[in-house]
């Protein structure tokens, strides 16, 4: 800026006798040299994100960005919490964070299921600002078995005292803290009612939200504003309202969404009104209010925007939404919005200096205009999907380029299809009004204009693009074609006529299976042995839309589902073993899958009338073996994983090389021949606007020919704005020749908004050639909102000459809405290079189906249980077969009894006894 202000006083006192009025005018048109950039149609695609109205996913986790919407919008929110209770957990809640600052309200309707459904204003029940309940879902007395509860995100909102008061017994627990004042959320609480869930044969509804968004700064409001009039101020936002339109959008992005104790830019540019050229806004502003000749406003849009998102990408969408430009005029930021003007001045011959050259280009080449226009909008009535707009062509302009030249701009900010289609012709003429010219001009003229304002030249009007002033004052003016027949809507058709999609229609009356019952019955398997079966029948359905009968059942007195299924269902029967045990009664029950999808019910609940036949030992041992098996191959992966990686990242993790942000580094050095002896230390720091760090490095060695010892250890600590870093690592080693000794150790200690983990690793190495004798320690704690988990794990491993032995010890505990599971294991594994053996066990506690249970296994050549006295021979498992010297049973289940030598067998399944001689 001096160096300007030096060269204006120059020009001042040739031209002007020194004036300060002179050097300060001169001045300002240097430093800021005043461009105007117009936007252009491109043949480039459209950037990969998609800026639009809709939110169309639920977030999760902590590691989202700050978000809000700027009008109105489709959105599922961010879940921020989950709890469940009652008895069967009937009764379950979330928390969804819709958008961060005050907004104004929802609207009365959601969408679950694909469908539309209205919302029902109920009275308030604590400190939120609204009550819904969900039309379809209210009984008969009023109650709504789906709640939701509005938070608008105003400074010093109350907390949900519903939520703290149902979670407080709970493992999960929302906080009388839990105000989240500045963000605007919604409560859903959820009741299973029989009714409207299991017999509709619904799910867990998946809720979009329709949010009216940020209540809006709008200055021509304010009377403490030049031109304004009204109650509005920009420190007040009590005083604001919401609005749909963009330029009021564009002003409060500019401004910027802040924290509300920090003060902190959250969302936006964070500008000041200093910075912002109010005119150019003001008249914005009211051409958008405008009513065009349909009776609709000139240009309404919505928006969606993050913390993380481009600021000129965000500005240009709401540009795109007025057919506008972005401006920036003596250092302020305005805006243009595509709106007829009166122009200003004419440009004479006399006001073009002939000494000075001039490019003019009337008409562009074809490769820089296109023919034909096509876009999308974001369609309310086609459930907030895009939808297309009417493409533009002319087959005049086709014939002059010479062929078709099709590029496509998108509206998804813009729900109405009128003013989307009304967009799209205006970017089509302003694409083919395509004149461009460099005009020098007088003072008298240039400082009697600016840029954005429109003149007249030979006849035509033209937009100031660019005002630039070189060193001698000398004005330049770069100039666009317009017209005001760009913005006439005459000739504009409306928009398309999007028709709301229907449920599907049901191709057949039956909605599940006629005529259901069930039987138990019996599987005959390998080498004899049955198993237990449920038996399915219905009557065969001549409906071949039906494409599968679907059952569930559960024994009786539990509240366990299991399910299966029969892809022909002209069947009518079908049987199943699947998670069917001996000698209980079941409940069962069925319904049918369709394509096209319809509406299904299940039939009433059918009771065996006796109970499931005994099964023979070798199916469910079958399983069991499964199980362990696969448990135990578990096991040996986590050995695996345990002992390859963990050295490499713990060497990995030690390097003075390459440091970065140095502030300290000491170094003693002393070395004699091959005698060296070092120690550097290093300190680095560093902070910024989102983060601090600090780290210390020590590195410590003695070397003596090939004799090596080092010493190193690394801490750091590290805070942002929502999460904490402390750990720290150490590395001692010892090498002579081939033989080398390691301890290394890292803690670590993270906590965030969310969770909070630690963890602590110690490794012991020593190495002699190719021998390696090794102990690894590993523990690991972890908390979050949803769970806690608890980690021990201990390993040592040997290696001589292509032989090892291995062996690892784990507990771990964790604790979940799900349920609550912890196990211990060993696992030992030894053998050569081309073979090995491994033996092991392990006892667990787990949840299956939301049940309880516990287990043990042991994989063993022999396993054996002894009481330790001589005279009492051990209880042994061997080769398969179970070995016992007495045994004293109360009851014997089984299916086949045999003597040793073949005398003599009992059928116990078929009621047979067979004597041989």
């Amino acid at each position: 800026m001096a160096i300007f202000t030096g060269i204006a006083t120059a020009i001042a006192g040739a031209l002007f006798g020194g004036s300060a009025l002179a050097t300060s005018l001169i001045g300002g048109a240097l430093a800021f040299g005043a461009k105007f950039a117009v936007g252009k149609l491109t043949q480039q695609k459209q950037g990969k994100q998609k800026h639009t109205a809709v939110q169309s996913e639920i977030q999760f986790g902590g590691d989202v960005p700050v978000g809000t919407l700027y009008g109105v919008g489709k959105t599922k929110g961010q879940r921020a919490f989950y709890a469940k209770w009652d008895k069967g957990n009937k009764r379950n809640a979330e928390v969804f964070i819709l958008a961060n600052g005050w907004c104004d309200g929802l609207e009365p309707y959601v969408y679950m299921y694909g469908e539309k459904y209205n919302l029902v204003a109920q009275a308030a029940i604590g400190n939120e600002v609204a009550r819904y309940g969900v039309q379809g879902f209210i009984d008969g007395d009023g109650n709504s078995s789906i709640s939701i509860r509005f938070y608008d995100g105003r400074p010093g909102q109350g907390v949900d005292q519903r939520l703290v008061d149902v979670t407080a017994n709970l493992g999960n627990k929302w906080k009388a803290t839990s105000k989240l004042s500045g963000m605007c959320y919604v409560v859903v609480e959820r009741y299973y009612h029989l009714e409207f869930f299991r017999d509709a044969g619904k799910g867990k509804p998946d809720i979009d939200f329709v949010l009216r968004g940020l209540r809006e700064y709008d200055p021509r409001k304010d009377s403490t504003v030049a031109g304004g009039a009204g109650t509005q101020r920009l420190n007040t936002p009590s005083t604001w309202v919401h609005t749909k339109n963009p330029a009021v959008h564009r002003l409060n992005y500019q401004l910027g969404l802040r924290a509300l104790v920090s003060g902190r830019t959250l969302i936006g540019e964070g500008k000041s009104l200093g910075q912002i050229d109010l005119a150019t806004y003001f008249v914005a502003m009211n051409v958008c209010d405008t009513l065009r000749s349909s009776g609709k406003k000139t240009y309404e849009c919505s928006l969606f925007v993050s913390g993380d998102d481009d600021h000129t990408e965000v500005l240009k969408q709401f540009d795109d939404a007025m057919a506008g430009y972005g401006l920036n005029r003596r250092g302020l930021s305005g805006v243009i919005p595509g709106a007829p003007q009166i122009p200003v001045k004419d440009l004479t011959a006399a006001d073009i200096p002939i000494d000075r050259a001039k490019d003019v280009q009337f008409r562009p080449s074809a490769f820089e205009r296109f023919n034909h226009l096509s876009g999308q909008f974001t369609s309310i009535e086609s459930m907030w999907n895009p939808e297309s707009l009417k493409p533009v062509y002319v087959n005049a302009d086709i014939t002059a380029d010479g062929r078709n030249r099709q590029t496509s701009i998108d509206f998804l900010q813009v729900t109405d299809p009128d003013i989307a289609q009304y967009l799209l012709n205006i970017r089509y003429r302003q694409n083919r009004m395509g004149g461009k010219a460099t005009v020098p001009v007088s003072r008298r003229f240039g400082l009697a204009v600016q840029e954005g304002e429109w003149i007249t030249w030979r006849g035509k009007s033209w937009l100031i693009s660019e005002w630039r002033a070189d060193e001698r004052l000398r004005i330049t003016l770069v100039l666009s074609e317009t017209s005001a027949a760009i913005y006439d809507d005459d000739d504009i058709e409306p928009g398309p006529i999007v028709i709301p999609p229907t449920p599907p229609i049901n191709p057949s009356l039956l909605s599940t299976v006629q005529n259901f019952n069930v039987a138990v019955g019996m599987i005959n398997g390998a080498q004899g042995y049955d198993t237990p079966a449920l038996v399915f029948t219905w009557t065969p359905p001549d409906d071949p839309t039906i494409t599968a009968v679907r059952f569930s059942y559960q024994i009786e007195g539990t509240t366990e589902l299991f399910e299966d299924q029969c892809t022909s269902p002209e069947d009518g029967l079908f049987r199943t073993t699947k998670n069917v045990v001996s000698g209980k009664v079941y409940n069962t029950r069925a319904t049918i899958t369709t394509v096209p999808d319809r509406l299904r019910t299940y039939t009433p609940w059918k009771t065996t009338a006796q109970p499931t036949g005994l099964q023979t030992l070798l199916t469910g041992l079958q399983q069991l073996q499964d199980d362990a098996l696969n448990r135990f191959k578990e096991l040996q992966q986590e050995m695996d994983e345990f002992f390859r990686p963990r050295l490499v990242e713990l060497l990995d993790a030690f390097s003075l090389e390459g440091a970065v942000g140095q502030i300290e580094r000491q170094q003693i050095v002393a070395s004699i021949g091959d005698a060296l002896a070092q120690i550097t230390e290093e300190r680095r720091v560093r902070v910024s606007e989102n983060e601090a760090t600090a780290q210390l490095l020590t590195y410590l060695q003695a070397s003596l020919g090939g004799t090596n010892a080092r010493l190193i250890t690394e801490e750091t600590v590290r805070a942002t704005a929502d999460s904490a870093l402390s750990s720290q690592i150490t590395q001692l080693t010892a090498e002579t020749g081939s033989n080398a000794a390691a301890i290394q150790t890292e803690a670590t200690a993270r906590a965030n908004a969310d969770s909070a983990l630690s963890t602590q690793i110690t490794s012991l190495d020593a190495e002699v050639g190719d021998n390696l004798a090794r102990l690894i320690q590993e523990e690991t704690a972890r908390a979050d909102g949803d769970s806690a988990n608890a980690t021990s794990i201990n390993g040592v491993s040997a290696d001589f000459n292509g032989r090892f032995a291995q062996g690892l010890v784990k507990f771990e505990a964790v604790a979940a809405p799900t349920g609550v599971d912890a196990r211990f294991s060993v696992l030992l594994r030894a053998g050569t290079s081309q073979s090995f053996k491994v033996s092991g066990f392990y006892v667990e506690l787990y949840t299956e189906g939301g049940v309880q249970k516990s287990r043990m296994a042991v994989q063993a050549d022999q396993f054996l249980v002894t009481s330790g006295n001589s005279r009492h021979y051990p209880l042994v498992f061997e080769n398969g077969e179970l070995k016992l010297a007495i045994a004293n049973i109360g009851t014997v289940n089984a299916g086949l009894l045999q003597s040793l030598n073949g005398k003599m067998k009992i059928d116990l399944n078929n009621g047979t006894i067979e004597v041989f001689s």
